[in-house]
């Protein structure tokens, strides 16, 4: 039997449901836009993130071979443009290994995380132990 103040236990179920399925629904919503704007800035930034690297790739090529050449000019010997070749290697492989290096520690300092959405869900679950608690 139901009067205007009590609801029946199907009725409750329904109505838990709907609920639970409204806060999911905004919860993904939520999570959709956050990563959505994170993506959107990702996409702008490659083209010309691309075109940069390769023109840096043809400089850094050009300035190699200056490299190698002025080198091997100042040895006077046969070996001169093997050893010019190893030593601008060397010097690389030393750079890059350190630059990597910056480039990984970099990488784990970065927060890739939707941080508003799960700032918001923890808000979530404290206000539902809140309310479990009163309801006891």
């Amino acid at each position: 039997m139901t009067n205007g103040y009590t609801k029946s236990v199907p009725e409750v179920v329904n109505d838990l449901k709907a609920e639970v399925k409204d806060f999911v629904g905004t919860r993904l919503a939520m999570l959709r836009s956050e990563m959505s704007e994170k993506l959107s800035s990702l996409k702008a930034a490659v083209p010309a993130l691309i075109t940069g690297l390769v023109l840096l790739l043809m400089a850094w090529l050009v300035f190699t071979g200056f490299l190698v050449s002025a080198i091997a000019m100042a040895f006077s010997t046969p070996w001169g443009w093997v050893w010019a070749f190893l030593i601008v290697s060397g010097a690389y492989l030393l750079l890059g290994l350190m630059l990597a290096g910056a480039g990984i520690s970099k990488l784990k300092q970065a927060k890739l995380t939707p941080e508003r959405t799960l700032r918001v869900l923890k808000q979530d679950e404290v206000w539902l132990q809140t309310e479990a608690r009163t309801q006891i």
